[in-house]
Order: C-alpha cells, then sequence, then structure tokens
C-alpha cells in the first residue's frame, strides 16, 4: 500500500535536548520527511530560557520549559523526565496525537508514565544506542525507556541484536538518512567564511564531529594526529561540535593533558582547533574543507556524520567494527582498528595519500541512494499504522492533569 493514499496521522515526536546529537538530528530529520508527506507532525523539545532548536523546523514545534542547570547528571534528567510528562499530561497528548514517539531514554521515561498513569495508549521508541552508567537511577531509567514501549526502532543491526540478547527486546531496523541538498561538495560563499573564521588552512585537515568524548574515541585521535604530524607538519585537527547533557569532564581533561605533552599548537588556525557549538549552517562548509573525517568511535548508534561527509564528497576513517561495517565498504571509506592510535594514524596517511581517489563517486553516490529521509519516513510511517490499529481498543484517560 502506498502511504501518502492513506489519511494523514497526527504524530508528536519526542526528544530530549535542542543540540545536533544524533537522535535530535534523527527526530528533526524524519518529523520534516513526515510533514513533507502531509502528516501533521509535532516536534516536542525541552529547552531551558534562551534555547533554540539548533535547526529552523517545517513542522509545528513545542518547547518545554526547562531549568538552565543542573546539580549532577541525574537531577537534570529526573527534571527533564518530569516536565515532558506534566506538559504533555496536561496539554492531552493522548488524544491530541495519533501516535508518540520517543527517541531517547529522557523522553521515553515521560512516555513511560504517561501509559502507566493512563495518559496515552502506548507509545514508540527508537534506540539509536545504550550508554553505560555507574549511577544505578540512569541504568534503570535507560532500560525503562525502551522496555515500556509497545514498539521498539533501532537504526543499525547492532542495537536490534543487543537489544535482543541482552534485553530479550525484539526491535525493528529503520534506516537513517541523509539530506543530499544540504550535504553537497558544491561550495558556496559560506566556505571561504567557514575557513577564515576557524583557520582552516591548505594542509591536510583532519575533522572530527561531536567533540570530546570517551565513546568518541577522541583521546586516541588525538594521539594518531600526533604520529600523523610527524610526516604531515601543516596537518590540522578540527574537533567540532560537542554539546551534550552527560558530563565529558574526566575525558577532557586527559584530553589536555595528552595535548599539553605533545606542544601542539591549540586554536584558530593552529594545530589542533576545538570548535565547540558551531551554527548549524556552518557544517556543510565544515566538510567541504576538510581533506577526511575521522570517526574512530568505540561505540556509536550509527554514525550520520559518515553520510554527510560523502555527501559532501569527503572520504571516511572509520572505525571496523558495526555499525560502520554495515554499510560503510573500503571503496568510500578507510578502516582502523579504534583500540590503536597507530592504526588510526596510518589510516589517515592512507586517505590524505588516496583523496583524490576516495571516496570513489559513483560507489559513494549509490551507498547514498540507501538512505533517504522520505524512504525513512514511509516506513516509520507503515509502523505507525499497524501500532495505530492494535491500540485502538485500548481505553485511556482521556483528561488533562491536574
Amino acid at each position: 500500500m502506498d502511504d501518502r493514499a492513506a489519511p494523514a496521522m497526527s504524530i508528536g515526536i519526542c526528544t530530549h535536548s535542542v543540540n545536533p546529537r544524533g537522535g535530535v538530528v534523527h527526530a528533526l530529520e524524519l518529523a520534516h520527511a513526515l510533514h513533507d508527506d502531509g502528516h501533521k507532525v509535532t516536534l516536542i523539545v525541552p529547552a531551558a530560557a534562551g534555547e533554540q532548536l539548533f535547526r529552523l523546523v517545517r513542522c509545528e514545534l513545542e518547547r518545554i520549559s526547562v531549568p538552565a542547570h543542573a546539580n549532577s547528571v541525574v537531577d537534570m534528567a529526573d527534571t527533564r523526565i518530569n516536565a515532558i510528562f506534566e506538559h504533555l499530561a496536561r496539554t492531552g497528548a493522548g488524544s491530541r496525537f495519533d501516535v508518540l514517539h520517543s527517541q531517547d531514554s529522557i523522553s521515553g521515561n515521560a512516555l513511560a508514565q504517561l501509559v502507566e498513569r493512563g495518559y496515552a495508549r502506548g507509545f514508540i521508541r527508537t534506540v539509536h544506542h545504550l550508554d553505560r552508567f555507574t549511577d544505578a537511577r540512569l541504568t534503570a531509567w535507560q532500560s525503562r525507556g525502551f522496555g515500556a514501549a509497545e514498539r521498539v526502532l533501532c537504526v543499525s543491526r547492532l542495537w536490534r541484536d543487543r537489544l535482543r540478547s541482552q534485553h530479550g527486546i525484539e526491535a525493528t531496523v529503520v534506516n537513517n538518512g541523509v539530506d543530499t541538498d544540504r550535504f553537497s561538495a558544491r561550495a558556496d560563499s559560506r566556505d571561504a567564511t567557514v575557513a577564515q573564521r576557524l583557520g582552516i588552512g591548505a594542509g591536510p585537515v583532519i575533522l572530527a564531529v561531536g567533540g570530546v568524548e570517551a565513546r568518541k574515541n577522541t583521546i586516541a585521535l588525538l594521539q594518531a594526529f600526533i604520529d600523523l604530524r610527524k610526516h604531515a607538519p601543516e596537518a590540522q585537527l578540527v574537533i567540532a561540535g560537542g554539546a551534550s547533557l552527560l558530563d565529558h569532564g574526566d575525558c577532557h581533561n586527559f584530553f589536555r593533558q595528552v595535548l599539553a605533552k605533545s606542544n601542539l599548537s591549540v586554536g584558530p588556525g593552529q594545530a589542533v582547533t576545538l570548535t565547540g557549538a558551531l551554527p548549524d549552517q556552518d557544517m556543510p562548509a565544515l566538510y567541504r574543507l576538510a581533506t577526511v573525517l575521522a570517526m574512530v568511535s568505540l561505540r556509536e548508534g550509527f554514525g550520520l556524520a559518515a553520510l554527510e561527509a560523502l555527501a559532501s564528497g569527503r572520504p571516511v576513517v572509520a572505525s571496523r567494527i558495526a555499525p560502520f561495517t554495515e554499510y560503510l565498504h573500503d571503496r568510500v571509506c578507510v578502516w582502523a582498528d579504534p583500540q590503536d592510535p597507530q592504526s588510526i594514524a596510518r589510516a589517515l596517511k592512507q586517505a590524505i595519500a588516496n583523496v583524490e581517489a576516495l571516496p570513489y563517486p559513483r560507489a559513494a553516490a549509490m551507498l547514498l541512494r540507501r538512505f533517504s529521509w522520505r524512504t525513512s519516513a514511509r516506513q516509520h510511517a507503515a509502523i505507525y499504522r499497524r501500532f495505530i490499529a492494535r491500540r485502538s481498543d485500548i481505553r485511556f484517560r482521556n483528561v488533562t492533569a491536574a
């Protein structure tokens, strides 16, 4: 059945923050694609005073007010769970939306609470990846965030299999996408502006996206870059982004220690540049300015940046682990052992040496055709319809919270 011929649905997509993290990007792009197919889509986001979603939206947007700061990650999560629940209960989300879809543990717990208290019939949850927490409450929230869902989706086979083997959850893989109009090899006037502001030169530019985090393996990448500089003294390492609700302080401290011992200069135009949060409109230019994208993570949900780099005509150095091995191949990337900084350094050298050949344009184009937000949206829509059909006989409290 062609979903475009079926009645439009009212869909509430919930996410945990306004920052351009993978799950938030997925939520926004999915919302846009569903909206463009004629559905009534509302993106629901918690935001502190003055915070804006990282990109303008074409669909409806509901902002839920939350404090700007918290005493701890646990306090932050607790506050956001309660704020999302109270907003959805008060505004009658169970009756306003045909489908409620969570993209993370925080909104997943809010929706679980909504269902448990009878304000909604059920919800769908996408698991992008699972984190390792030392705090028992965070661990419990993570499990509840997918365990209470009526239907669980994943963006890779890796996490589908992990959910089955470790948690007894049967999940369905629905692909991510990439916007090849937004990310392309076509230069524009912003390229020069971004290059000047960040001091990006003509030498080899290694780009990493996501900031300094343990699971991003940023320290091993820095160690590999230190080795690379011995052979390519003009090389630059640009680490972009990094806005996160989690605490990565220990990783930042270790990163600074390694950097200090290396005697590499830090700052715009120097050997190492930490951009922090960037305007969203700068990212396409930054990919084009790079020589290669380094995605040497120890753990990823999917790795949207890899598709964005390939769409921008840039090769990828990737960890030879799932989920990367599910969709990348050696005609578009160079593999590295993420546990071995020397392996990462060798992969970077190989990618730089073959930058004119990698990625092979035809191979990259064929790969990118597999990842369309429109296709992803229509797969989601079919899942939503089956979900609605199953939930139609379940009664719920069609009232607002006191």
